[in-house]
């Protein structure tokens, strides 16, 4: 069976990440608004919200480098019981530092479930597929996106202690149903088609090859302004008085909007190609970011979640395809690793950095330096290549060099 031949897979694939995602973006706000019963400040909040990246930041490469040499599939479901249970745990801890820990539990185990999924996609979608399949496979995070901020909404009451240990157990047991959707997931004959039979490349090799640094560095900031945005905003409304219910409409109003981004993402890369889309996308989601800083009324904040939402959407499919169609092909897994490993170092960073400016310039200042580093992602887009996607016939591979990098002709 070739790539992309059939995709009942890819159905599938989405459905789990479904539930994986929605787990997680229901425990990452409920989370925060627990740390803040047991007394956390701005500070202690964005130590909890690094945390999560943490433990992934070190596992990530060596996770790409046996996925390009083995199955992906068994990442899948050790990622769901990982996610699972660092959801539920941190909804009985009783302290700042316990939670941390199963807050990085969590992460650990998004990780594995979206090393699996990304090698996934890759190696069961033909070259000319990745953009749109890539983008299909990212509408399962939007939905976890979706659903998860406005559940943690509706179950989170005045008493933040109790109800945000229950939105956590809830999220422990919505997580776990991911498992229903990955029996049989990966199709026999798949590993050879991208991990081939070469030496294996050095991670130097890897970050010289034209295209990939870009794509890390944009989907370093694109996943940053995400997930300050889930960490964040419940803070922001604590500041301006809105209620958690309403936080997690706007939460799930930003991630609609980036649904609906991606299903209308092949028609906007014919119009535009992928290096117009993505430097303009980050052009406008920088000025977003800085707007969410502002003093507005809720109706004008909704109004700019849902831009910002849309302008995200473009960001992680499509750096996703520019890492893989610019890495050797015998290490697509461990190119996607690395653009992982770029994600926890912004999600260690940025909501460390983050909790700093919050506690000298208040709660909305980090949306201010999520804007400085998705205009500096703006610039680097520009300088990105056309994806082979964009210049050549369905199927056909790039040259390369005896290092597996990219020549040109």
């Amino acid at each position: 069976m070739t790539p992309g031949g059939n995709r009942g897979w890819l159905l599938r694939l989405v459905i789990a990440f479904s539930f994986a995602q929605g787990a997680v973006s229901m425990a990452r706000p409920a989370v925060s608004y627990r740390a803040l019963a047991l007394g956390a400040d701005e500070r202690a909040i964005g130590v909890i919200a690094g945390v999560y990246a943490l433990l992934p930041l070190f596992a990530a490469v060596p996770l790409g480098r046996r996925t390009d040499h083995g199955r992906c599939a068994p990442l899948l479901p050790a990622g769901v019981v990982l996610i699972s249970g660092g959801c539920a745990l941190s909804g009985i801890a009783g302290s700042l530092v316990t939670m941390a820990l199963w807050s990085g539990v969590m992460g650990l185990g998004h990780l594995c479930f979206v090393i699996g999924a990304q090698s996934l996609v890759a190696r069961q979608s033909a070259p000319h597929e990745q953009d749109r399949n890539f983008g299909h496979f990212t509408i399962g995070a939007s939905l976890g996106q979706l659903a998860g901020p406005v559940a943690a909404g509706v179950l989170i009451g005045p008493d933040m202690a109790t109800s945000s240990a229950l939105a956590l157990l809830v999220a422990g047991a919505g997580g776990a149903v991911a498992l229903t959707s990955l029996w049989r997931i990966e199709r026999p004959g798949a590993l050879k088609s991208l991990s081939g039979h070469g030496e294996r490349v050095p991670v130097r090799g890897i970050l010289r090859a034209r295209g990939v640094p870009a794509g890390i560095l944009i989907s370093l900031a694109v996943l940053s302004a995400t997930d300050i945005l889930t960490a964040y905003l419940p803070v922001v409304g604590e500041h301006r008085g809105i209620d958690p219910a309403v936080i997690g409409l706007l939460l799930s109003l930003r991630a609609a909007a980036t649904i609906a981004c991606r299903l209308v993402l092949t028609p906007l890369l014919r119009l535009l190609g992928r290096t117009a889309l993505l430097t303009v996308t980050c052009l406008l989601a920088a000025l977003l970011c800085a707007g969410v800083a502002l003093p507005v009324p809720v109706w004008a904040l909704a109004s700019v979640l849902a831009a910002l939402g849309f302008c995200l959407g473009v960001g992680q499919p499509l750096s996703m395809t520019t890492v893989v169609q610019a890495a050797p092909a015998e290490a697509r897994s461990t190119a996607l690793a690395l653009r992982l490993t770029g994600n926890r170092l912004g999600q260690v960073a940025a909501p460390a950095a983050a909790g700093l400016i919050a506690g000298v310039a208040g709660a909305a200042a980090p949306f201010l330096m999520l804007g400085v580093l998705l205009l500096l992602s703006s610039g680097v887009a520009l300088r990105t290549p056309a994806g082979p996607a964009e210049d050549r016939p369905p199927g056909r591979e790039p040259a390369r060099d005896r290092s597996g990098c990219r020549t040109t002709r």
